[in-house]
């Protein structure tokens, strides 16, 4: 990190603009942007030819699998799939075995990340029933967030006791993200679906059981608990076109005390899709109907839905393609291709460049209150990503993830990731990722 690094002939994608210029970057930060930065000794010249550049991506839900469940992923081999696909920060789920719910767990995973994580790295605290003490404790500084599952998904950390609920709404000293679906709304429809259709029920059934009434019963609970308990609250995950008008656009996302994310799956399948992709695209909470799709992307670019990630969760191409819907986990691989897949959705229109940038940088950092990440701005870390006007295709063979399938393979981009700085470093250019890069712990305003 001692050299200095000049990139020139940048289109730069930041805050609402794509400008012309050139920056310096020293000691792993961003000392200058200019149309002609100011150059006093060695400097490494690097010239993008015209191509854009963009902070990176920032993924504030994904489950990397480790400790544990090592033969789906592992922290080295998922953030080396991120940082290919422009995603220089991520933070990570706690339903990993065992589980992540106190802070020595916690701290062993951040050993991990400090370890094997070619990017940066942040790990959730995994709230139950009864852990409300460990809650208390969390450092508002160095932990991005407080992980509630209202509904099971992977894993059986499901904290049901509205007790529990209400100490964990009212002390968190942090955000508060939470998984909604109702549990009870769930079971009774699964096993209604069993009882029609057998283990063997076809995947198109999965959105009817996980409907949109058990999304809205959760997420409208954990909104009200949150303005009971004035809670920095998170709804990971939106789906359905029922539960958007619990959000609000009228005010800026920094004054916002509720917010929400939108997933990349969820903007771009359907439940159109069951029949080509079957349980590869089961996840939780389900892709439903194409309303619900249209719907997310109204209030995706109506500002009601203020970040989009990839919920990344692999599991092994065997797993999936079992016959038992009991049986077939719910989740898919997505980290290394979200960049692309919403700047494929730019070109066709869908959304302006700028706003992808807003909504996968800009806004991820306002929302959990990151140090320094998330814009190219003087002073920040150099988190950036140039990406060419060159073709590009999902091929089996160029993927990282340790489970080596993707629901996109043979998907086709206009686009490509060219490089992907970490903290100042080369970390990737042209499908040759440098191993010696290491990702840094992030940061976070020390406040409720």
């Amino acid at each position: 990190m001692t050299h200095r690094i000049r990139i020139t002939n940048a289109k730069l994608v930041n805050e609402g603009q794509i400008i012309e210029t050139e920056l310096l970057i020293e000691k792993g930060r961003i000392l200058q942007i200019s149309p002609s930065v100011s150059i006093n000794g060695q400097v490494e010249t690097v010239d993008l030819n015209g191509d854009w550049l963009m902070p990176g991506v920032i993924d504030d839900q994904v489950h990397f699998r480790e400790p544990g469940l090592t033969h789906k992923a592992q922290i080295f081999t998922e953030s080396r799939a991120a940082l290919r696909g422009g995603v220089t920060s991520y933070m990570e789920m706690p339903n990993v075995v065992p589980q992540t719910v106190d802070l020595q767990r916690l701290e062993e995973k951040y050993a991990i990340g400090a370890r094997d994580s070619a990017v940066n790295y942040s790990f959730y605290l995994g709230a139950t029933n009864e852990n409300t003490e460990e809650v208390k404790r969390v450092s508002t500084e160095d932990v991005c967030g407080v992980k509630v599952f209202m509904g099971s998904s992977t894993g059986d950390m499901l904290v049901d006791k509205p007790a529990a609920l209400a100490s964990i709404f009212a002390n968190s000293p942090t955000l508060v993200a939470v998984h909604c679906e109702c549990e009870q709304r769930v079971k009774e429809r699964t096993q209604g679906a069993l009882q029609q259709f057998g283990l063997e029920m076809p995947a198109a059934q999965h959105p009817i059981i996980r409907d949109d009434l058990a999304c809205y019963l959760s997420s409208s609970q954990a909104v009200e608990l949150a303005k009971q308990h004035g809670t920095r609250l998170h709804i990971l995950h939106l789906t359905s076109a029922l539960e958007l008008d619990l959000f609000r656009n009228d005010i800026p996302l920094r004054d916002k005390r509720i917010t929400a994310e939108v997933c990349v799956h969820h903007l771009h399948f359907s439940d159109a899709d069951y029949g080509r992709l079957g349980f590869l695209i089961k996840c939780n909470p389900a892709i439903k109907k194409e309303s619900d799709r249209l719907a997310l992307w109204k209030a995706l670019l109506d500002d009601r839905l203020d970040v989009i990630a990839t919920d990344h969760a692999p599991h092994t191409w065997e797993e999936k393609n079992t016959l038992d819907y009991t049986k077939a986990p719910s989740g898919l691989p997505l980290v290394q291709h979200s960049l692309l897949l919403m700047l494929e959705h730019a070109h066709q229109g869908n959304i302006a460049l700028t706003r992808v940038v807003e909504k996968m940088s800009h806004a991820v950092a306002d929302c959990y209150r990151m140090v320094d990440r998330g814009y190219v701005r003087e002073g920040y870390w150099a988190d950036l990503v140039q990406v060419s006007a060159q073709p590009s295709q999902v091929a089996k063979a160029d993927l990282e993830y340790k489970c080596a399938w993707s629901p996109l393979e043979n998907q086709r981009f206009s686009h490509s990731i060219e490089r992907v700085w970490i903290n100042g470093e080369l970390g990737y250019r042209s499908g040759a990722i440098n191993d010696s890069v290491r990702g840094q712990r992030l940061k976070f305003e020390a406040q409720r």
